[in-house]
């Protein structure tokens, strides 16, 4: 069964995406915050990652997602963030963002599930 590791610290957040994937048989593992997002991805090894950026720090997303490509892991990783409409910053995935997309909240389900069958494909 394909795994996702949702971290966020918003717990409706995860709640909804969890729900989603699960009702789509996935099967959905999550953390509140980078420290156990990262113990997770290590123990859990998900198919593919969902990451929010502004958790405890506002750029806690970026740090981690960096901690994990610096340790190898090659995991497809989607940023799903607010991050652009509270800094007034455009980002994307080129350049130097570990990412392999940077999406903005709120997003459609089938926009993400798109992105998640083209990541296991």
């Amino acid at each position: 069964m394909t795994k996702i590791a949702i971290i966020d610290d918003d717990p409706d957040i995860v709640e909804a995406i969890g729900t989603l994937l699960e009702l789509k048989g996935f099967k959905v593992v999550s953390a509140s915050d980078i420290d156990a997002g990262f113990d997770l991805i290590t123990t859990e090894h998900p198919d593919i990652i969902i990451l929010d950026v502004m958790m405890q720090e506002p750029d806690d997303g970026f740090y981690l997602a960096m901690k994990l490509r610096k340790k190898g892991f090659s995991t497809p990783i989607i940023m799903l963030t607010s991050v652009s409409k509270a800094t007034g910053m455009n980002f994307g995935t080129e350049g130097a963002l570990p990412v392999n997309e940077f999406l903005e909240k709120p997003i459609q389900s089938s926009i993400l599930l798109d992105l998640i069958n083209k990541y296991l494909s």
